[in-house]
């Protein structure tokens, strides 16, 4: 699998063979895909295990002065980070209309990303932000 950490678009909606919505159609690179199959779907904690703050009350080496996570609204922040989830999505996906591929001198196509795949996407729940994290062709 090419690892991928680029922004996408999603559309959430029913996804053929999967209970409830899912991530029914991204935007990348221009390219419209459609998600076909839904092939995994988990949720992933965050390291909190290398914040600075879990290092101090462990009495860890690595805390310091200016370590990442300080918060000033009374921790609440803090737990947010150290508790942050995200969903990932495996799919089979296919591509759609979109921007046309280029074509070479003879006026012939030449594609130059894949038309079907298998796509990792994240989703940051806290935030609403969807990543590309991964592609198979």
């Amino acid at each position: 699998m090419r690892r991928y950490d680029e922004p996408v678009e999603v559309r959430r909606g029913p996804v053929p063979g999967w209970p409830g919505e899912g991530p029914a159609q991204l935007l990348w690179r221009g390219r419209l895909w459609k998600v076909r199959a839904v092939v995994a779907h988990w949720v992933e904690t965050g390291p909190w295990w290398q914040h600075a703050h879990v290092h101090a009350v462990i009495g860890s080496e690595e805390s310091g002065a200016g370590a990442r996570g300080s918060t000033s609204d009374g921790g609440t922040a803090l737990l947010e980070e150290l508790l942050g989830e995200r969903e990932v999505w495996r799919g089979e996906a296919g591509r759609g209309p979109g921007r046309p591929d280029p074509q070479d001198s003879q006026g012939l196509r030449a594609p130059t990303l894949p038309t079907t795949g298998v796509l990792e996407l994240t989703h940051d729940t806290a935030e609403g932000r969807w990543q590309l994290v991964g592609c198979t062709d």
